[in-house]
């Protein structure tokens, strides 16, 4: 049983039934308690109306007695001599006891009241089983509207819980209605306080989506015309190849091609790791990683590209330097790191790769004595595809997007500062694992 209007009508359907019996077993007692006081009284007022009476012959009292009611009157003088009967009995009670009392002559309950006077004595019995019935009679009088009540407050109760769940069925056929496309917020006004958390949260989530899908379709397009260019240039290339007249023209043209296709092929591979480095797409963060031994294998990855530079790196790392995160990624954030400086810094310079720990951090510091970038632009580089310019390099755009999507994945900052070489300084800070007991990735 999930339904919430479900569970909600059979708990207080279940409460208003248990309320219902409590309340009529409850009412019936006091009915049948009360209507016993009545009768009690009305023996009392009885007995005590006779106190007067004379002595009433036996042919008169036989023309009296009537055997239709359920009262007996019985009257005594003081020394036991009856003197009135108001009708005879089998088993009407031989004595009295005064005041109130119950009786049990020859397997009958009687109630009587009895009361003295001067020259008298006067009993008033009434038959228990009377009394019973009658007191039974009026307290199920009292208890059935109750219970007829019952049914329709079940109904009223039914209504009222359709009613105020109605927002929550508006809300999900709201949701229910939309399509892929439509992630426009939920309307609040006038919802319960109990709901409108709940639509504020979808409408935070349909807003995440929406940015979502926006940043998508923009990679999407920009990925789609960063890749018509290298594609067209290589079809320029290959007419080009086709009209050489000479070895020499082909040459150039196959060597164009062959560069054309290398610009190609990094561009692809950037965008597939741009697309894993998204922080849905990447894998739980609970490694113990060497951020020292990262760096180490990244350099010499890009050693290769950085020789045809005449570039030199220098690391500088503090073993072990340890934080949680992906090895992979954090491989792919230092080799764009690394290749961006190797590509930027001038030929023949040096490239300086330090990992430090700092207190609670483990700092990454990567130098360049290339242009560096001006302050105003420092933010706009994280963006996809921006390209500076005056760069100087013919690249996609997507190395520092790609930093920084493995950075924010990872809890990470990273900022760009001027390196005391003259050129950039990327800085990226982590925060430092202190579990001993952790696994850690090997070198």
């Amino acid at each position: 049983m999930t339904s919430i209007r479900v569970r909600l009508l059979v708990s207080l359907l279940g409460l208003l039934a248990l309320a219902a019996l409590l309340m009529g077993a409850v009412t019936y007692r006091n009915v049948l308690a009360e209507t016993e006081a009545i009768f009690d009284y009305q023996l009392q007022q009885m007995a005590l109306s006779l106190r007067d009476q004379g002595e009433i012959a036996a042919a008169q009292a036989d023309n009296l007695a009537d055997s239709q009611l359920d009262f007996v009157v019985q009257i005594w003088t003081v020394d036991g001599r009856s003197i009135y009967a108001s009708r005879p009995h089998s088993s009407l009670p031989a004595r009295a006891l005064l005041g109130l009392a119950t009786l049990n002559v020859e397997g009958h309950a009687w109630r009587t009241y009895s009361v003295a006077t001067r020259d008298r004595v006067i009993q008033i019995a009434q038959p228990v089983e009377i009394r019973e019935r009658l007191a039974a009679r009026a307290a199920w009088r009292s208890v059935v509207p109750l219970l007829l009540m019952a049914p329709f407050a079940a109904f009223v109760i039914w209504w009222l819980a359709a009613r105020h769940l109605a927002p929550l069925e508006r809300i999900a056929g709201d949701v229910r209605s939309r399509d892929a496309q439509s992630l426009a917020p939920l309307a609040v006004v006038g919802l319960p306080d109990e709901v409108s958390p709940l639509a504020r949260a979808l409408n935070a989530l349909l807003d995440r989506l929406r940015q979502s899908l926006d940043t998508q379709r923009a990679f999407v397009a920009d990925a789609a015309h960063e890749l018509r260019s290298p594609l067209t240039a290589l079809k320029l290339q290959l007419e080009l190849l086709r009209r050489a007249g000479n070895d020499a023209d082909r040459d150039a043209a196959r060597d164009a091609i062959a560069a054309g296709i290398d610009r190609a092929t990094r561009l692809v591979e950037q965008l597939l790791a741009l697309a894993r480095s998204e922080p849905g797409a990447m894998p739980p963060l609970k490694e113990r990683v060497d951020l020292a031994e990262i760096a180490r294998r990244a350099i010499s990855e890009t050693v290769a590209f950085a020789a045809t530079r005449g570039i030199e790196f220098e690391l500088a790392a503090e073993a072990p330097a340890c934080a949680c995160g992906d090895a992979v990624s954090l491989g792919l954030l230092v080799r764009n790191l690394a290749d961006n400086a190797a590509r930027y810094a001038p030929c023949g310079s040096r490239v300086e790769v330090a990992v430090q720990r700092r207190g609670d951090e483990v700092v990454l510091v990567v130098d360049d004595a290339g242009p560096g970038i001006p302050e105003a632009e420092r933010q706009r580089v994280f963006d996809r595809f921006y390209r500076r310019a005056d760069g100087g390099e013919s690249g996609s755009g997507l190395g520092l997007s790609i930093v920084k999507s493995v950075a924010t994945a990872h809890g990470a900052a990273v900022a760009l500062e001027r390196s005391p070489q003259g050129g950039l300084r990327v800085v990226v800070r982590f925060a430092a694992s202190h579990d001993k007991a952790a696994s850690l990735t090997p070198a």
